[in-house]
């Protein structure tokens, strides 16, 4: 009967190491986890940024075109197009205004 306690014992005792390790591993992974999404936030509030520093920089570059000013031809193109919409926007507007009787 000791013997088996014994056995018991010994088994109770690697099944509860068993546990621990694996208790390890899960709180290793959720920690991994939780880091990964700290990361990755930061890496969007980084692209965030970007975003609207070449927003920033395409209206500046568009602002210059509106003032008559030298813009490269690459650009150009872009503000010409931007130039266009804003005239078909206007249109569209005065339209709403008309169909509204003001």
């Amino acid at each position: 009967m000791e013997d088996f306690l014994e056995k018991v014992g010994r088994k109770l005792g690697d099944t509860m190491e068993e546990l621990g390790k694996k208790a390890e591993e899960i709180g290793k992974k959720a920690e991994d986890t939780i880091d990964i999404q700290k990361i990755k936030s930061q890496i969007n509030t980084m692209k965030r940024a970007n975003e609207r520093d070449f927003t920033d920089m395409g209206k500046i570059i568009y602002e210059r075109f509106e003032k008559g000013e030298e813009v490269e031809e690459e650009f150009r193109v872009f503000c010409e197009e931007i130039e266009k919409r804003e005239d078909e926007i206007m249109d569209c507007e005065h339209e709403i205004s008309r169909i509204k009787g003001e």
